[in-house]
């Protein structure tokens, strides 16, 4: 039953049941995992066998044309509806008709211009889709609503507003003050500008609901990391030059429910260059995973100098991988039992971690290092068991998870910040200058289709239905096929 819903609906849906016949609400971030195999559904099977008197109502309730209109969330947050860049459920293989090919010309339904500079993800639910945007001066910080269907400008709320907002100095040319991607919930929309503030605001309104401006951080080069949802929490990341930690917020009032200080030893006062005397070495911009480890949910978050595993319940620290590399800014990624890390800017070696560790594991628990053509900026993304990462020198290189391997190395031209997505058996990888390269799957290197847009990507892509919602540094379009496209 569960497998033939739409995927947002799912989680609708799971969310539901968690509350009426208290079924475990760990999230599911494995795109190699079969769905039988999700810990959720090992539980649901049964219990939904007890829940028939339940289970008719909520079908007729949320399955969409059937009592009512949808209204689930298509692509909430950073990586989409799965947290890594998949738009389908796991092993939905039903194609949605994404487009193949467009232009400034060619399957455009709409092209929206967005004001001052932001790198956020736009985040839809519900015929809605809101971003982040901020003055280039960093002043103030906006929320951004746009009706999906005509593009049209909804709300525009100035949610915060710095009097003496740190320059961004040489971090200006990849960084911005409106980079964190917001998350989206029904009814609510959580935005977050690192130090700046981090608010909940109606979807309906516009207006605020909380809002928080006591979380201090010296960003430096401006806050990067995203907002991660987890149970009742929003999870911030703050990775500064001179305090590094997590903490998780109540998302009904903003209250603080838990922090933890990053547990790594420095250790450079007395290194030489501007690097360690502006505080370079102890910035990270990553945005943690929340993936199921033997049944329990961990939080896999890379940080400078260390990778950490979390109980996102608590802020607990479980585990450690420490390296001698700093700002890292890629999302960890999770594949039978492995989580993989991107260290960072100096070394750029992709780790492979075993996950049920304690404490400080470096000697105990790296599967494999690779430090070739490691994409430093743009999440790696991974299908049926092979790694895709887009480095800085123009290429993607395919690697097999199990074994750290290089299957091919591809050159498909451009630099790459926004992270690439996985649909209708395809790679979409979209780079700085607006060229976005599609490539086939799999273990030879193939292009299918290139495409480009004006102004070039900075911020990664959102999907909805069989539309992608693309932000190039000036605009919104929405890009969906007019006809049906054949490879």
């Amino acid at each position: 039953m569960v497998m033939v819903l739409n995927r947002a609906w799912k989680s609708l849906l799971r969310w539901v049941l968690s509350r009426i016949i208290d079924l475990p609400r760990v999230p599911y971030h494995s795109a190699a995992m079969s769905p039988d195999r999700h810990p959720f559904l090992d539980s649901a099977k049964a219990s939904m066998r007890t829940a028939t008197g339940v289970l008719p109502f909520l079908m007729v309730l949320i399955l969409p044309g059937v009592g009512g209109t949808a209204t689930g969330a298509d692509w909430p947050e950073f990586r989409g509806p799965w947290s890594d860049g998949h738009v389908s459920a796991p092993g939905d293989v039903h194609s949605l008709g994404l487009p193949l090919q467009w232009s400034e010309t060619n399957n455009i339904k709409w092209k929206t211009e967005i004001p001052h500079r932001g790198w956020s993800t736009p985040v839809v639910m519900g015929g809605q889709v809101w971003l982040t945007t901020a003055t280039e001066d960093g002043h103030d910080f906006f929320s951004v609503g746009i009706d999906a269907e005509t593009g049209q400008v909804r709300f525009m709320e100035k949610v915060f507003h710095s009097e003496h907002p740190e320059p961004l100095g040489n971090g200006s040319s990849m960084n911005c003050y409106a980079t964190p991607s917001p998350l989206l919930e029904p009814g609510r929309l959580y935005v977050h500008f690192g130090s700046f503030g981090t608010a909940c605001l109606d979807t309906s309104t516009g207006k605020l609901l909380w809002k928080r401006d006591d979380l201090r951080c010296r960003h430096y080069r401006g806050p990067s990391s995203s907002l991660v949802s987890f149970e009742d929490l929003v999870i911030l990341t703050m990775d500064g030059v001179d305090v590094e930690y997590l903490v998780g917020l109540d998302k009904q009032t903003g209250k603080t429910v838990w922090k933890t200080d990053r547990s790594v030893a420095w250790n450079d006062e007395k290194v030489p260059g501007p690097m360690a005397r502006d505080g370079d070495l102890r910035k990270a911009h990553s945005t943690p995973l929340i993936v199921s480890v033997a049944g329990k949910p961990q939080m896999l978050s890379a940080g400078a100098k260390a990778a950490y595993g979390y109980d996102p319940r608590t802020g607990r620290e479980l585990w450690r991988v420490q390296y001698d590399d700093w700002s890292t800014a890629p999302r960890p990624l999770f594949d039978q039992g492995l989580a993989f890390f991107v260290t960072g800017l100096a070394k750029r070696e992709l780790w492979a971690v075993k996950t049920d560790g304690h404490g400080d594991v470096t000697d105990t628990h790296v599967a494999w290092k690779l430090d070739k053509h490691v994409g430093i900026y743009a999440s790696p993304i991974l299908a049926d068991g092979l790694i895709y990462t887009a480095a800085e020198e123009n290429y993607v290189t395919c690697i097999e998870a199990a074994t750290g391997q290089i299957v091919w190395t591809g050159r498909i031209g451009g630099k790459y910040a926004a992270s690439p997505i996985y649909a209708d058996g395809r790679l979409y990888f979209f780079n700085q200058h607006g060229t976005t390269t599609v490539l086939k799957p799999g273990r030879t290197f193939e292009v299918l289709a290139t495409n480009t847009l004006e102004s070039g990507f900075m911020a990664s892509p959102a999907v909805a239905g069989k539309a992608f919602f693309l932000r190039t540094r000036t605009h919104l379009y929405r890009v969906e096929s007019q006809v049906a496209e054949t490879p």
